[in-house]
């Protein structure tokens, strides 16, 4: 029997005003006609197409659009997709957080979600008392609860604070204390957004070796959201791969994850429909990968040699042009790991044919294992701040960095930050 069952699921929301009709709405569009300014109830409109297929000019937008799906009991699943591709509205559909618009949902078990920092929990209650709480909110009785209590307290690392009101925790604190009454309190299906990206990397170990123990001793059933491919290639049995609101792919978890990463799933998100800002005198129309054998990739071991590859089109630069191209790295965690420009050392271009590419080769990509985004801004005649902005993709591509033996045979991996850095200690 299927724990969990969807069926031509859809999710759709109201694009502008929700309260229409409300007093203090009106009158508040009433003083922005008399004083001229912004009425703040404005309907959304002029929205570049956010939803893909699911916009509809009627001011409806399609979260999720004829989802269906069935799981078994004891199955992990990795839900994948690009930002906005539906999984969070998929989580919250089965989490009965909110409503589907049509469809049906069957779940055949008790449910614990961990879907943003803090959900379900009172901000002035304790951690004690958030604890039994969200057992009461599972069905559980207080002597479940109790029975439960000093290992979920344990877990979660706040010993000494479980008597404290969690508005006074960090973020860290309350995803570590979420997790642990989610994942201690036997619920047959547990539901994982990417809030665990808020905890440090002990702490995402801590809870990927737990969500495997709960689905391979315990039986339970886990959805696990995550853009880090490496974390879901590990504790996945299976993917669903999302793409604007429906199942694009549903199998081995390996195989969907493969496929995302591909460069040509990636090729998808076109660098031709994209916005672009600058003259236009030279367009990007790709960013890609190489590893060290040059060959095409979308992911690179920790470590490791990449070539950054910028495609371009020359549309009227003269020969008199100084061209230098750029490659930038982010993260979620980090905005502005670097910007690399060629002005700043010498590496400028002049007489660039109608077509061609810039590649950008580091000879070791030290960064800890996750998901980055890279961008590009190609500039003429000058520095950054001064040069002519020749081109600048308004997007991202996504470069997923994988575990490696990085420093060397018997050495683990357990940097924390950003950078992963070779050194040697001494004790002289």
């Amino acid at each position: 029997m299927d724990i969990i069952r969807v069926e031509n699921l859809g999710k759709r929301y109201r694009l502008g005003v929700i309260n229409r009709g409300m007093l203090y709405k009106d009158i508040q569009s009433w003083w922005a006609r008399i004083t001229g300014g912004e009425d703040p109830n404005t309907p959304v409109i002029g929205l570049s197409n956010p939803g893909g297929s699911k916009a509809n000019t009627n001011g409806s937008f399609w979260a999720l659009r004829d989802v269906s799906f069935s799981i078994k009991p004891g199955e992990v699943i990795g839900v994948i997709g690009r930002n906005g591709a539906g999984k969070s509205t998929l989580l919250k559909l089965l989490s009965q957080i909110t409503a589907p618009t049509e469809g049906a949902i069957k779940l055949n078990g008790r449910i614990a979600s961990l879907l943003e920092v803090g959900t379900g929990f009172h901000g002035e209650l304790t951690g004690r008392e958030n604890i039994y709480l969200n057992g009461a909110i599972l069905g559980m009785s207080r002597a479940e609860v109790r029975k439960k209590f000093e290992q979920i307290v344990e877990f979660a690392e706040i010993g000494k604070f479980v008597d404290t009101p969690v508005k006074r925790y960090s973020s860290g604190m309350y995803v570590r204390l979420a997790f642990s009454v989610a994942a201690h309190l036997d619920p047959d299906i547990l539901v994982v957004d990417e809030v665990l990206a808020v905890g440090d990397a002990n702490f995402q170990r801590k809870c990927l070796d737990r969500m495997d123990e709960a689905a391979s001793k315990e039986g339970r059933t886990i959805l696990f959201v995550s853009h880090n491919m490496s974390a879901v290639k590990t504790l996945c049995h299976r993917g669903i791969l999302l793409e604007k609101g429906t199942v694009a792919m549903d199998g081995p978890c390996e195989e969907i994850v493969n496929h995302y990463l591909s460069p040509e799933w990636a090729d998808k998100e076109s660098f031709s429909n994209c916005r672009h800002f600058g003259t236009g005198r030279l367009r990007v129309t790709n960013l890609t990968y190489e590893n060290k054998d040059g060959l095409p990739v979308s992911e690179i071991a920790a470590g490791d040699p990449v070539t950054f590859v910028v495609d371009y089109e020359n549309v009227s630069l003269t020969s008199a042009d100084d061209v230098s191209p750029s490659i930038s790295l982010h993260s979620e965690a980090c905005p502005d790991i670097f910007h690399n420009y060629g002005h700043f050392s010498g590496q400028t271009f002049r007489n660039l044919p109608r077509q061609g590419k810039f590649r950008f080769t580091m000879s070791s990509l030290d960064m800890i294992p996750g998901e980055y985004h890279v961008r590009t801004r190609i500039i003429a005649n000058g520095d950054p701040i001064h040069g002519e902005i020749l081109d600048q993709p308004l997007i991202s591509r996504s470069l997923m960095v994988t575990p490696s033996n990085f420093f060397g045979k018997g050495h683990a991996l357990t940097t924390y930050g950003l950078l992963l850095v070779r050194g040697d200690w001494r004790n002289n």
